[in-house]
């Protein structure tokens, strides 16, 4: 089984790849290229500004956006629970925290774990089921 530090190497190596092809392709390959590099620029550097984006102790949950960071307490939040659906053979898991007014939704990506474990983690912190 491979570790993570194999993603990391396939994909600096697809980068370098990418970057080499950049330079040799026609002026409208450029372009893309240059756009592509700019979104996935903006998601890195999103995903390191907000991180963590989810926080929790025992007083209650953080959540991190792009433009709000929220402190709810315990008493705020009514529901979590792993939604899951299996689509061309993928499985994937969202981490949901209904706070009555509202729905936090969150993914692998962005809690940098598997969503069922967060969901068990908060559990555990606040002591008593949800609901």
């Amino acid at each position: 089984m491979g570790t993570p530090r194999d993603g990391d190497d396939a994909g600096r190596l697809g980068a370098l790849a990418a970057a080499v092809l950049a330079v040799t392709l026609d002026p409208a390959g450029r372009l893309l290229f240059g756009v592509g590099t700019l979104c996935l620029v903006s998601l890195v550097l999103a995903d390191l500004l907000l991180r963590p984006r989810l926080r929790a102790d025992a007083d209650g949950l953080q959540v991190r956006t792009l433009a709000v960071r929220r402190r709810l307490p315990w008493s705020a939040v009514q529901r979590v629970q792993v939604d899951e659906h299996s689509r061309y053979g993928l499985v994937s898991r969202t981490l949901e925290v209904d706070i009555g007014d509202g729905l936090v939704l969150l993914g692998r990506r962005s809690l940098g774990t598997d969503p069922r474990d967060v969901a068990d983690a908060l559990r555990q912190i606040r002591g008593r089921p949800f609901g």
